[in-house]
């Protein structure tokens, strides 16, 4: 099958260090203006939340491979909490955009509101063996049974390869197109990455299985 790796998440988001942004826009960004872009990242995130939500809380983490992480917490009627984390370049480009960053935001909160009773953050894979498991129980299942329904009765491609690049992936695409590119990757950190902050992983597989179907004329 041809293999084509990406790095892409969600439309804007992409695995690489957003400590780089400065430097991609041809400027060097001094610590007072990164400084001042997480607490306007983070300002505009609470705004945008708190216009479905009355009860909302937020904080920034740093992962060593994704930089600054924000997540918050927001309660339901139940006042059930339930936790959800976004990537800095995700949530700069949405607030830039002017695409509803709100409703997308908001979106997320209330597919995990769809399970009664509240939701904590993941707790952190503290060693290689917790990560393993993690992929073989957690992620390979749920990633194959979302693309398999997502795109059902056609039949797809879905499971773990591994990429000279980027290490191990998921690879997901569809058998019956023979010219060019058709099948996405992504890298298995990212994927865990996105299942630690109570994002669903396999919208990444689904979303580069679709822009493939666009490239080839099927949508």
């Amino acid at each position: 099958m041809t293999n084509e790796t990406t790095n892409e998440t969600t439309n804007e988001t992409t695995n690489e260090p957003v400590n780089g942004e400065a430097e991609a826009a041809g400027q060097a960004m001094t610590e007072e203006n990164w400084n001042e872009l997480l607490k306007a990242v983070f300002h505009n995130g609470i705004v945008a939340l708190k216009m479905s939500f009355s009860d909302v809380e937020g904080q920034v983490l740093n992962l060593d491979n994704y930089g600054p992480v924000f997540v918050f917490r927001v309660k339901d009627k139940d006042n059930a909490d339930y936790y959800c984390g976004f990537f800095l370049r995700e949530l700069a480009a949405r607030f830039q955009s002017g695409n509803s960053p709100e409703i997308w935001m908001a979106s997320f909160f209330h597919e995990l509101m769809k399970t009664k009773g509240g939701n904590s953050m993941p707790k952190p894979l503290a060693s290689e063996e917790e990560a393993k498991a993690a992929v073989d129980n957690v992620l390979v299942p749920m990633c194959i049974a979302a693309v398999t329904e997502e795109f059902a009765p056609e039949q797809v491609h879905a499971g773990l390869a591994w990429n000279e690049e980027h290490g191990p992936v998921f690879e997901a695409g569809f058998p019956a197109i023979t010219d060019g590119n058709n099948v996405c990757a992504i890298p298995l950190h990212l994927l865990l990455t996105h299942l630690q902050l109570n994002r669903d992983p396999s919208e990444l597989l689904v979303q580069g299985m679709y822009k493939i179907r666009e490239e080839h004329g099927l949508e």
